[in-house]
């Protein structure tokens, strides 16, 4: 009996030991961008009720809109701000969903597919009152347009759907099960320990810097596993402001009848591109064909060189197939 209590004793005294040591080890500066509802210097407004980063390339004069959805749940539009060389013939309008990015954080309630659809017609409603708009959405993005389009079809003149993850509740569980390896073994539990302890460094901006400076990092240690076709070989690059911990957490846990509001989105008629990154055997031109085939009026291009961020990756070939694909919507905007 002496010799178990002598053991467990020494135990707890290297555990604490370790975790005073992980403590003092982690100890920096770790900054967490400011939101939009502390810093009045950041672009925003207030959109059903909520104040969104939100930034609008105006075009030419009375240039059709373009929303751009980014991905997440959770993250922001700064990988796709490369979309913005669109504003020489388009009126492009990026902005952070609820409770991501740089926008205002919302209670639980707030960050449903109810509410991020009713924040969308909000922005088009805002950005375009008289004339349908083009979506492109990226990953979640491309989930969250499908949803819109089987909901607003009438709203959408044409859609762009960079490799959403999954379109249905069998497509989600599929991304779950290849998510798992990337989210598992030593190493990430040894980067979920040292984040964590990080983290506990984290005192501001705000009530919410901590979890999201946690979930933004381990993000990218899932995005970054070397196994992870997300990228092309290099390590993951993609850049963000912030992720917001609390809509990517509640996301995973959504209700199956939000997934089947997200697959009727192949109902909508007007024309559909779909775009996939070469490098990306997981969501990419395998799993994204079985999409648009779903669709009766859509397409696939494959960018090269490219993983999932295929704006991000390589935006000197995707940009000439999305111009190409306006333009014959534009096209047959001018005949008679």
């Amino acid at each position: 009996m002496r010799t178990i209590l002598k053991w467990a004793l020494g135990t707890l005294v290297v555990l604490v030991a370790l975790t005073l040591a992980l403590f003092v080890g982690t100890r920096a500066d770790y900054s967490v961008a400011t939101l939009v509802t502390e810093d009045h210097t950041r672009p925003s407004q207030e959109i059903a009720g909520i104040r969104l980063h939100l930034q609008i390339e105006d075009g030419p004069p009375d240039a059709q809109t373009i929303i751009v959805l980014h991905g997440g749940a959770g993250s922001d539009f700064r990988s796709l701000l490369g979309l913005s060389d669109l504003s020489d013939t388009h009126r492009v309008v990026f902005y952070d969903q609820r409770g991501a990015g740089l926008s205002e954080r919302v209670a639980a309630e707030r960050l449903t597919l109810d509410g991020y659809l009713e924040e969308l017609h909000a922005v088009i409603a805002m950005a375009s009152p008289d004339r349908p708009v083009v979506l492109i959405g990226h990953s979640w993005g491309a989930m969250l347009a499908s949803a819109y389009l089987g909901s607003h079809p009438d709203r959408v003149d044409r859609a762009i759907l960079i490799e959403p993850g999954y379109l249905d509740a069998e497509g989600k569980a599929a991304w779950e099960v290849r998510a798992a390896q990337y989210m598992s073994g030593a190493g990430y539990l040894w980067q979920a320990i040292l984040n964590g302890f990080r983290a506990a460094h984290v005192t501001g901006p705000d009530a919410h810097a901590s979890d999201d400076f946690l979930i933004g990092r381990m993000v990218r240690v899932f995005a970054n596993h070397p196994d992870n076709p997300y990228h092309c070989g290099e390590g993951y690059t993609a850049p963000n402001w912030r992720f917001g911990s609390l809509a990517s957490a509640l996301w995973r846990d959504a209700p199956e009848a939000d997934l089947d509001r997200i697959a009727r989105g192949t109902g909508y008629r007007g024309p559909v591109l779909f775009l996939a990154g070469d490098c990306n055997d997981w969501t990419g031109a395998l799993l994204q064909a079985r999409y648009a085939a779903g669709f009766p009026n859509a397409e696939l291009r494959v960018i090269p060189e490219a993983g999932h961020d295929v704006i991000w990756d390589n935006p000197g070939a995707a940009m000439p197939v999305i111009r190409a694909f306006l333009d014959e919507g534009a096209a047959l905007a001018d005949r008679p």
